[in-house]
């Protein structure tokens, strides 16, 4: 395919995952449970956290998630008391425990006291065309108040290499306008043109196929090559096309 071939195929497999079916199967569904802005952001940031493996394992434990939450993630965050945390224990999903999702709910708690939120983390240090310094940051200001060491792994840092996956996706969430009722277009100070796709195996492998990308890493440099091709196909949307490369590869084998 030309260039011009490629946008096309692409814009239209975009059209075709970008659709409310996408959410039935999908861990974006678990913040779509929310109305309030604080609760969808918080819910999709604990979501987008635990968003590996299988996805069926990934929305029933985010499901269970929200339910230790009380269905309430932002309240539950800024008024819990010590003795709250303890229900949390015993949560697990893979190498995500307990007393990571403590740390996790006392880290937000910060954050929404002492740094207005999680769109003012992020939105502070984005560039205008890149966010993941700001995720870098966002990194630093997670981990500045006292925490178990094993937690700083579930956060990613593309300062040290990582394509930071989880968290480039749940910028997508809030950044992407919401004119198809799958992202929630939260987020007015982050441009769509400042994302950057989430990159993984199934959209990695189908970039490569589709010429798109050369590298065999699927790394922080990988995604600075992804992001410069799906901007010359769309610079105020490239995000857009994380629909097509996943739903290409999850759903048609591409």
């Amino acid at each position: 395919m030309n260039k011009s071939e490629l946008k096309e195929f692409l814009d239209a497999k975009a059209a075709q995952y970008d659709h409310p079916k996408f959410l039935e199967t999908d861990p974006i569904k678990i913040p779509h449970l929310f109305s309030k802005k604080e609760d969808i952001e918080i819910g999709a940031f604990l979501t987008a956290t635990i968003a590996w493996g299988n996805r069926k394992s990934i929305i029933k434990n985010a499901t269970t998630l929200m339910e230790l939450l009380d269905y309430a993630p932002h309240n539950f965050v800024m008024q819990h008391q010590k003795g709250d945390l303890e229900k949390l224990s015993n949560f697990v999903h893979r190498t995500f425990q307990g007393e990571d999702l403590i740390y996790f709910i006392q880290s937000l708690h910060n954050i929404y006291s002492n740094h207005g939120g999680l769109e003012d983390c992020f939105s502070k240090n984005a560039t205008p065309l890149s966010l993941q310094p700001a995720i870098s940051n966002f990194k630093k200001v997670f981990f500045e108040i006292p925490h178990p060491k094993r937690t700083t792994k579930h956060v990613s840092d593309p300062e040290r290499g990582s394509a930071a996956k989880r968290i480039n996706m749940f910028l997508r969430w809030m950044v992407r306008p919401n004119t198809t009722g799958v992202d929630f277009g939260l987020w007015k100070t982050i441009r769509p043109a400042q994302l950057s796709c989430p990159l993984d195996v199934h959209s990695g492998n189908v970039a490569r196929k589709l010429g798109l990308l050369k590298r065999s890493q699927n790394d922080a440099r990988a995604l600075g090559l992804l992001d410069t091709e799906l901007r010359k196909l769309d610079p105020l949307d490239p995000v857009k096309y994380d629909f097509a490369l996943f739903g290409l590869g999850v759903f048609e084998k591409f």
